[in-house]
């Protein structure tokens, strides 16, 4: 079991201790106003941890607290962690960032676009671009999620059963069959739409590697990396350790969510690279140093640190940001001076992003809450863990927590 304990004083890595206390306050003001149940969040500099901090409830209704060793679903920050088991098959030479996803999913060979309509009568065009591999790893392939409400396409997916899942009985590669089936939003490439792409990126891992999504994960990072609490499911044994889930009660507070909550229990159909796992901070520490220090970390290396450097910058056509081409974030100005890499999102203008960090920095969040970034001008790492959704309804998390953490920062 991977271990969490600050090992450094916050001076000797070049941080005022108090002034970064001031998280401990903040946070747990969300708690007091019954926004979040609970949280824990851990800061680290340089590879050593300078600050780790809980508060609240795992459990609300059995009065149990967040521990080191809670159980958290993670979501979507299971998107780099499926990014970089594509990009070692992308060093290992059994994929290449341009490749057709139809090499790997045949049923991706012929894809119309939507071009006006409704869902039930949609109107569309053949495809006059070929979904690429980076085209899944950008999130510019076209696809969508139906619980973005945004789109004819959007109710589409709902339509067949997705939303916030998949239907019953249906494994990945049916699930992809399906998505493949279903008009894109826009030709491969000229957009930006968050979407099931990286679930069907863990596909192509499958297929590349001739092994499960959730073996290659266990055997090819889980286990180097000594991530041994990182699953797509809790084992019957721990799930007294997982923190429950909860939504906001329109009359105040948080409601218990059971009915996705109880989904980590159970080993899913389908294996979503896109957001169906589960970790403690412990071990997603593990993998944030990892890409922190490079693609290597005791001894152990998974990608080259060339690799994660072109991982880790913008890739949007044209050097865009998200607040120019991203659907349906495009009207929220607050993703100005914000591109998008290989699974992470990544500072491109800090000054108008409008938010203290650094560019460089990158980082991805889950949708009950959780966050991380690493900064590599700034040699820090943080994350943040909690179990409320949707997050963005609950707290500005994000945004916080930097101004938190970098408020801190004296050298």
């Amino acid at each position: 079991m991977a271990e969490l304990k600050v090992d450094a004083e916050p001076e000797e890595l070049g941080f005022d201790g108090q002034r970064l206390e001031r998280i401990v306050p903040h946070f747990r003001r969300y708690v007091d106003e019954g926004k979040l149940p609970g949280w824990t969040v851990v800061v680290a500099r340089r590879g050593r941890v300078a600050f780790h901090a809980h508060h609240g409830l795992a459990d609300m209704e059995a009065g149990r607290p967040v521990a080191d060793d809670t159980i958290w679903r993670i979501y979507s920050m299971t998107k780099p962690i499926t990014s970089v088991a594509a990009l070692m098959l992308y060093e290992r030479g059994l994929l290449e960032l341009t490749d057709p996803v139809a090499r790997y999913i045949p049923s991706f060979g012929d894809l119309r676009v939507y071009r006006a309509g409704s869902a039930v009568n949609p109107g569309t065009v053949p495809a006059s671009e070929p979904m690429r591999i980076w085209h899944l790893l950008t999130h510019t392939a076209g696809l969508t999620y139906g619980w973005h409400h945004a789109h004819a396409v959007d109710e589409m997916y709902r339509a067949k059963g997705f939303e916030f899942g998949c239907p019953p009985g249906m494994d990945l590669a049916g699930a992809c069959d399906v998505w493949a089936s279903l008009p894109l939003l826009f030709e491969p490439g000229a957009e930006w739409n968050y979407s099931v792409a990286t679930d069907v990126l863990g596909r192509v891992v499958e297929v590349a590697s001739g092994q499960r999504l959730d073996a290659f994960f266990a055997e090819e990072v889980f286990a180097p990396l000594g991530m041994d609490e990182t699953a797509f499911s809790v084992a019957p044994d721990e799930v007294d350790r997982l923190a429950a889930l909860y939504t906001p009660n329109p009359a105040g507070g948080l409601l218990r969510n059971t009915a996705m909550g109880d989904k980590a229990t159970r080993e899913p159909a389908v294996l979503s690279g896109g957001g169906g796992l589960v970790s403690t901070a412990a071990d997603y520490h593990r993998f944030t140093q990892l890409l922190a220090r490079g693609g290597e970390l005791d001894g152990v290396r998974l990608l080259s640190p060339h690799t994660v450097a072109y991982m880790t910058r913008n890739h949007l056509p044209g050097g865009a940001d998200l607040a120019d081409i991203g659907r349906p974030i495009s009207a929220d100005r607050t993703y100005q001076g914000i591109g998008f890499g290989l699974g992470v999102a990544v500072v491109v203008d800090a000054a108008a992003a409008k938010t203290l960090t650094h560019e460089g920095e990158y980082a991805w969040s889950g949708l009950a809450g959780t966050a991380f970034y690493v900064d590599p001008a700034a040699e820090v790492t943080a994350m943040f863990f909690t179990q409320a959704l949707p997050s963005p309804r609950t707290a500005p998390i994000q945004p916080q927590l930097r101004t938190l953490v970098n408020q801190a920062l004296v050298d």
